[in-house]
């Protein structure tokens, strides 16, 4: 298929339902040929497809694989890096294949290995929710979201074209980086908030329930992200992960020596460089 409009006359592939995959197919309604879902769960497939979520679905692979231009593979990292291990044994059509994974170096790598007629690119879109399932499937979690796209050695011109314009058409800004980098910056951006906001949750005592404001709410929402995830980012990122925490540890002892020694004039010097590099990390968006 020439990808001059390549996804207004593709069928598309959404391998994973949940909150990213079910948003996803819901955000690509009216934007392709068609939508097939697959999922393991036969619950989860059957509410996709009477949410109206997709055209078709199945919990078998290997009868919908075959019937996608663009195959999405929707789940927590290392389910991805099995998807990418199906596809490699026992898939033999021809697809442009396009990840959601929130870490990239080891899928990316992987991607590496799949047959020749299969051309990915890895991707992450920078957007979500807490809750998992597809009940809470939203198309409107990717309008204005940043999506990282990762090259692979093998990536195709026309991949790259029709991942933009998959990108763009789900509503989001593509961002070309490389896997390294990506995993670095998402380290520091996305998973070490997550491990502090766990860590503000489980360190405040349940007595102090009727003080819980939106302050708190807000600080501690990543909390709430789904583990079965989290672990696999956490661990598939673990390198870049321990060097953001470290880094957010140097900071919070120099805080807490400030605090300690009673120095108001250094404290509220760390505090405003804190202020004033928020503010350049938000200046952009």
């Amino acid at each position: 298929m020439d990808e001059a409009d390549f996804l207004g006359r593709a069928r598309v592939v959404v391998w994973g339902l949940g909150l990213m995959g079910g948003s996803l197919a819901l955000a690509l309604r009216d934007k392709c040929a068609g939508v097939i879902g697959i999922d393991p769960d036969p619950d989860v497939a059957a509410l996709a497809l009477k949410m109206s979520v997709v055209d078709e679905v199945s919990t078998r692979p290997e009868d919908r694989l075959g019937k996608g231009d663009l195959i999405i593979l929707a789940a927590p990292v290392r389910g991805i890096l099995g998807q990418l291990q199906k596809l490699l044994t026992n898939y033999s059509g021809s697809a442009i294949v396009l990840d959601l994974g929130s870490t990239k170096k080891q899928i990316v790598s992987a991607m590496e290995h799949l047959p020749e007629n299969l051309d990915p690119v890895g991707g992450h879109p920078m957007c979500g929710r807490e809750k998992s399932s597809i009940v809470y499937a939203d198309p409107e979690i990717y309008q204005n979201a940043v999506f990282a796209l990762v090259q692979t050695t093998r990536t195709s011109e026309k991949a790259k074209q029709v991942c933009e314009e998959f990108v763009r058409a789900v509503g989001a800004v593509p961002l070309w980086l490389d896997a390294e980098t990506h995993d670095r910056w998402a380290a520091a951006t996305s998973h070490l908030p997550f491990l502090i906001a766990n860590t503000l949750a489980a360190s405040v005592a349940a007595e102090a329930a009727p003080l819980v404001g939106p302050g708190f709410q807000s600080t501690s929402r990543l909390a709430g992200e789904s583990m079965e995830m989290m672990m696999d980012i956490l661990f598939t990122n673990r390198e870049n992960v321990l060097f953001a925490l470290r880094d957010y540890q140097q900071r919070l002892s120099e805080l807490e020596a400030a605090l300690d020694s009673g120095c108001e004039t250094q404290l509220r010097q760390l505090l405003q460089e804190g202020a004033n590099q928020r503010n350049v990390l938000l200046g952009s968006h």
